[in-house]
């Protein structure tokens, strides 16, 4: 006589891989009651699906961060739906990941993949919410981080996140501030010195032509350059640009009104959008 389903068995499938109870149902039906290979069956649909859409555009999602004794992460759980995104389940399993990939010390985005909760890796929790939710979600990005003093800023609804590293502890307000700054004006490096020497001739190129094209004298177009460099740095860098609560003053400035000792030594940015 073959194996027939239980209520508790599909349960137990429930509570364990989070799929609904007709594919929980078939996939144990298929497996003979064999529980592990239940799951597995999960998991590979998880995969077929991940494979099916793998084309697909997976803008929504989660980002989040954990803060402890100097060392800091972020990471995004990426989904194709808003409806999604914004599910309790799929925003826990996001922590989840994030707090399973702290403790690990996890610091690539493959290491964070190969950490195991409950005995199953990452990788296979992935597959496995898949199959559950139909949809193709991963983790575009991750990042573990250390300095004397991290803060991070978490925008509303959990689509941008920012963390900014110090030299030593800032106070929460100026902390919050400059991690806001980072959120709303999306530099690309510290300060001038940190731009890579590439984006800075590359700048300095457009500012040439663009010169070139207004008809400037020759003779002029580096010096114009240099000008119009100066600009590209205060609208892309840190500490030179536009404090965003008091336009007045520069980053720099508003640190070093605060503490004249504070320094930030870097910063983590990811948008979902």
């Amino acid at each position: 006589m073959g194996y027939k389903v239980t209520t508790a068995d599909i349960q137990k499938m429930r509570k364990t891989t989070g799929a609904g109870m007709m594919d929980c149902k078939t996939a144990l039906t298929e497996a003979e009651g064999d529980f592990d290979k239940a799951v597995e069956i999960i998991r590979k649909k998880g995969q077929a699906i991940a494979n099916k859409r793998a084309d697909r555009e997976a803008n929504e999602g989660a980002v989040f961060t954990k803060i402890e004794n100097g060392h800091g992460a972020m990471l995004a759980l990426n989904c194709e739906t808003d409806f999604v995104a914004r599910n309790e389940n799929f925003i826990a399993l996001a922590q989840k990941f994030l707090d399973a990939a702290f403790e690990a010390g996890a610091k690539t985005i493959d290491d964070v993949k190969k950490v195991t909760i409950d005995g199953t890796t990452i990788e296979d929790l992935i597959h496995e919410q898949i199959g559950v939710i139909g949809e193709k979600i991963d983790i575009p990005f991750y990042a573990y981080e250390e300095a004397p003093y991290i803060h991070s800023y978490i925008h509303f609804g959990n689509k941008l996140a920012a963390m900014v590293l110090f030299n030593k502890e800032a106070g929460a307000e100026v902390a919050n501030n400059v991690a806001m700054q980072v959120a709303a004006m999306a530099p690309i490096a510290v300060d001038k010195d940190d731009v890579p020497a590439d984006i800075v001739e590359k700048e300095k190129e457009i500012a040439k032509e663009q010169a070139r094209n207004e008809n400037k004298p020759e003779n002029l177009l580096e010096k114009i350059a240099m000008g119009r460099l100066n600009k590209f740095y205060q609208e892309t860098t840190l500490m030179n640009q536009a404090f965003i609560s008091d336009n007045k003053k520069k980053i720099k400035d508003y640190i070093k009104e605060n503490d004249a000792d504070l320094k930030v030594l870097k910063f983590v940015r990811f948008s979902l959008s």
